[in-house]
């Protein structure tokens, strides 16, 4: 059910490809293709230090994150990505759960680490039978899937009485009230076989700085710190994490200004003839089979999108938050032209 491991994989966020297939100067694009905060977390000047030292693990980035996510312990690696890679190295050998539409580096992680990938229906809230591990994205990227705590925690009792290991990417997860009804599985990262994957990239806005947190019981971590090694994360990087997660007002403020984008920009793209259109406060995901022709359509407009687009699938298409007044008259601008 996984792309072949020898294929590239393919990600939003290529704007200097699509400049060159389309002949539009880089200059002249709106990137709507990643879920990625336009706005992102204003970064204050960067101390000297961080430049001309090495990063030093105990410099209280760690425990920021801890206490930000409302989890015991925290381990920063080089954005999630990083834990994706190596994860499936320390994990017994054996039949892992992937959904067949989700983030596209887990299957061939595990796969290249020896597992058998099987495919994972989350919509029915249940794993396959003898599955040893399962790997869910919540909120899914990108069909905006939501599984609920008590499900998750089930599939991870499940998987713990056979040594097997829940991983929960919760990338996108920022962007909800960590009180609401889509909470964090963060603070139950102390039981064995249960993994929480976050990033800075998304909500923050940071993507740039590559900088990602694991939460997991502490032989886990300690195996993966070991792997990884030293210097994981660099010293700019950990300032503007640590200012980050400090800034609460920020961060109450641009959930609320996410929410009402996202609800704004699936209200544009349901005026356009579009049905079921699903949404996180990032981003916004709808299958159609005119997808390819949509995307095809906003690209000579210079406005660049997500295809999805896999074999026995219906086409989809995932937008992004436009940041500007501007870019979202641009957008709906292009959209009416490519409709008609």
């Amino acid at each position: 059910m996984s792309e072949p491991i020898h294929e590239p994989i393919r990600h939003g966020g290529n704007l200097r490809e699509a400049a060159r297939r389309y002949s539009i100067p880089l200059e002249d694009w709106l990137d709507l293709s990643t879920g990625i905060n336009p706005l992102g977390f204003p970064v204050p000047p960067v101390p000297p230090d961080a430049w001309r030292r090495l990063p030093e693990d105990d410099d209280g980035l760690a425990e920021a994150a801890a206490l930000y996510y409302g989890a015991k312990a925290a381990l920063p690696v080089a954005g999630s990505q990083a834990a994706i890679r190596v994860l499936p190295t320390l994990l017994a050998h054996g039949e892992a759960a992937v959904a067949p539409l989700t983030y596209g580096e887990y299957a061939p992680a595990f796969e290249r680490a020896g597992h058998r990938v099987v495919p994972l229906d989350v919509s029915a809230h249940e794993l396959p039978l003898h599955v040893d591990h399962a790997i869910v994205a919540n909120p899914n990227n990108p069909t905006a899937e939501r599984i609920p705590r008590d499900t998750l925690l089930r599939w991870h009792a499940q998987l713990a009485k056979r040594g097997g290991t829940l991983i929960v990417d919760e990338a996108f997860a920022d962007a909800f009230d960590p009180a609401g009804p889509h909470a964090s599985l963060a603070n139950e990262t102390d039981r064995e076989g249960l993994v929480v994957l976050r990033s800075v990239g998304k909500f923050f806005g940071l993507a740039g700085i590559r900088a990602g947190f694991v939460l997991a019981a502490a032989p886990l971590r300690a195996a993966l710190a070991g792997t990884l090694g030293a210097w994981t994360v660099s010293g700019p990087a950990r300032h503007a994490v640590e200012a980050a997660f400090a800034d609460r007002a920020w961060q109450r403020a641009t959930r609320e200004r996410l929410a009402n984008n996202s609800a704004r920009l699936a209200a544009l793209i349901a005026q356009h003839g579009f049905d079921d259109v699903k949404s996180t406060p990032l981003f916004v995901w709808f299958q159609d089979t005119d997808a390819a022709t949509l995307q095809h359509a906003l690209a000579t407009r210079g406005i660049w999108t997500r295809l999805f687009d896999r074999a026995g699938m219906t086409p989809s298409l995932r937008i992004g938050l436009p940041g500007s007044e501007d870019d979202w008259a641009r957008l709906s601008r292009a959209l009416s032209e490519s409709r008609a």
